[in-house]
């Protein structure tokens, strides 16, 4: 089966389009980079905007000191940045420059996941949702297509606390929604169903997609929840999600300290019983490979999600 969707472009490219947009009226946006325009898609704004980036160099606790600098003096900041470098070299200037100190300054770490995966363990980003969610006072998003990626890069520059934006490579499917309303905080609900949830955030939220309309052929109905921002993350929807006669949560992360183990809090705390599987990267040697090989690998295809949901039904029964 072919799952047909309206081709979208990468997200990162979205952001760039709409930082663009918005920087044409309004002065006070700043882009900030390490050695990271270019692969953060910002050459444009540069050209157009040239006295509103600046540019650290491959010094990424310079760069969050300087956003949070920035921020302080008024200016909305975008600081740009691999996001495997971003949630790690500069742990303690996010955390106590920006977070603690409550200045709005949007992270966004591009790249992210396993997007930049032929280059190996040290250049995936497998571990900056589990960071940064033990961190009070930032709100952390993952948006799933370009849709919510504009609406995501606009409410970050609305917003007055610091926000992480987390962005791949690979050009998006322009997902289909019950609604085309945007709020941090409120999961986006991608498709109804009662049999099972598919609960999923970035890139990995098509394959569940393409899961639920393969189940579909086979008489099973599928709720697919776009999970986008994980801190805070949208409890209602998860205990809506569990009525479901299962849950699989998937993510572009390690399977420690992401999506999976929170909501796996939340029916825990909720006395919750329903059949549940977190699927993600392991706690192993990464794979190195594309996205796509990876991706393919821990089976977070449409085809792999699909097989977990029967595997899951077939136990409970």
């Amino acid at each position: 089966m072919t799952i047909h969707l309206e081709k979208g472009r990468a997200n990162l490219e979205e952001f760039s389009a709409t930082l663009i947009e918005l920087a044409q009226t309004d002065r006070q946006i700043i882009a900030v980079t390490s050695d990271s325009r270019g692969s953060g898609k910002l050459v444009p704004f540069g050209e157009q905007f040239p006295d509103q980036i600046v540019e650290v160099g491959i010094a990424e606790q310079n760069l969050v000191g300087v956003a949070a600098g920035l921020a302080s003096a008024g200016k909305k900041v975008f600081a740009v940045s691999p996001a495997c470098f971003l949630a790690t070299r500069s742990l303690e200037q996010v955390k106590n420059d920006v977070a603690y100190s409550n200045q709005p300054v949007t992270l966004v770490g591009i790249s992210a996941g396993v997007s930049y995966g032929a280059l190996g363990s040290t250049h995936h980003s497998l571990h900056d949702v589990a960071a940064l969610r033990a961190i009070n006072n930032i709100q952390i998003i993952v948006p799933a297509d370009n849709f919510e990626t504009r609406e995501a890069v606009i409410a970050a520059s609305k917003t007055d606390h610091p926000v992480f934006l987390k962005f791949g490579k690979k050009a998006m499917p322009q997902l289909p929604r019950l609604n085309n309303q945007f709020e941090i905080g409120k999961a986006s609900v991608i498709s109804e169903g009662n049999d099972v949830a598919f609960i999923a955030c970035g890139e990995t939220v098509a394959p569940a997609y393409e899961a639920a309309q393969l189940l579909k052929e086979q008489d099973i109905s599928s709720r697919v929840i776009s999970m986008h921002t994980l801190s805070p993350l949208d409890k209602a929807a998860v205990l809506e999600a569990a009525k479901c006669k299962a849950v699989v949560t998937v993510e572009e992360h390690s399977v420690h300290g992401g999506l999976g183990e929170a909501v796996a809090a939340i029916l825990m705390q909720a006395r919750i019983n329903v059949p549940f599987k977190i699927v993600g990267i392991p706690d192993e040697e990464t794979v190195a490979g594309s996205q796509g090989e990876i991706f393919r690998h821990y089976s977070i295809t449409g085809e792999g999600l699909a097989a977990s949901v029967k595997e899951l039904l077939v136990n409970k029964s």
